[in-house]
């Protein structure tokens, strides 16, 4: 039976042990020149609505350095774009590919093609979620701190995708989360009670930002504004001030804080240059981390290593 990635609740805590530990095994024989090619002859497709950087290439050249091929199309020049129904489109490149990687805005439509695909369907972005890259987040902080017990992770900033997927992942790996959200932008709150509803970790809400970042091990923000609400970027901008992330900020917080941001970043809005590009900024470690976490959820997913089904 195939594995799909279109939330982090679709995994167990087994699953997150195996995929951190194959990312740092792939990682480590990246960095001694060992030339893997584990997926040759198999291929990903990337159909993506939303624009990319890091997303994209991390896919393609992790599928490249594995020895596979990638396939990217923009949603736009599909068939779909003209109205051909999602489930036709997913049986059909069922008989193509071996993995798709969709980066899209409805959760709605990345579900259909999963419900329909005989592949693995994994989800590169959607309005809602962004479970690859908090799995590569969560990689970041194993390195960074050993572990991921024990710390107080603090996100600052809109309740937004990526932040839904902090929340997916503290509900199954037992996480302290907090997230500091200015009032009217706390995260989906149906999304809250399911995670809360697995009766794990300590997930709570707060619009008080000082409070959020006291004694804080991580702080991780993103930007006020999110692709497709550009429009709201000036409304947002007056809200969100007091919840940049600064020197002032990084005073309430332990002294070995680590600062994250998915990028990209909008220096002296939701992060102060000066923090982006401090000591204890760990974003570029972050971002590369996205290359040998896509590895390791790639040969899983094609090689059918167990995940909980």
């Amino acid at each position: 039976m195939k594995k799909d990635i279109l939330t982090l609740l679709d995994l167990a805590g087994d699953d997150f042990e195996k995929l951190f530990k194959r990312a740092l095994e792939l990682k480590e024989r990246h960095k001694k020149g060992i030339a893997d090619t584990f997926l040759a002859g198999k291929t990903l497709g990337l159909i993506f609505d939303k624009a990319s950087t890091r997303t994209r290439l991390s896919f393609e050249a992790a599928m490249i350095q594995l020895g596979g091929t990638s396939i990217f199309i923009s949603a736009g020049d599909t068939q779909i774009a003209r109205n051909e129904p999602v489930r036709d489109t997913a049986r059909v490149l069922s008989r193509y590919l071996d993995v798709l990687a969709i980066r899209t805005y409805s959760q709605d439509l990345l579900e259909e093609f999963a419900e329909f695909a005989d592949i693995p369907v994994i989800n590169a972005l959607t309005d809602l979620y962004h479970p690859c890259q908090v799995l590569g987040d969560l990689l970041t902080v194993m390195e960074c701190k050993g572990s991921c017990e024990n710390l107080k992770i603090t996100w600052v900033g809109d309740g937004n995708n990526v932040a839904h997927s902090w929340i997916n992942a503290a509900a199954v790996l037992n996480l302290n989360l907090v997230l500091a959200c200015p009032e009217g932008y706390f995260p989906d709150q149906s999304i809250m009670k399911r995670a809360l509803g697995k009766g794990c970790g300590k997930i709570t809400v707060t619009s008080d930002i000082a409070e959020a970042a006291k004694d804080a091990d991580v702080i991780y923000t993103d930007v006020w504004a999110s692709m497709g609400q550009e429009d709201e970027q000036s409304a947002r901008k007056h809200v969100f001030e007091p919840f940049q992330v600064n020197k002032e900020l990084l005073k309430m917080a332990s002294r070995d804080v680590i600062v994250m941001h998915c990028l990209p970043a909008h220096r002296g809005e939701e992060i102060s240059e000066d923090v982006l590009e401090g000591p204890h900024s760990i974003v570029w470690d972050q971002a590369e981390n996205k290359l040998h976490m896509h590895k390791a959820v790639l040969e899983v997913l094609i090689k059918g290593v167990d995940l909980v089904r």
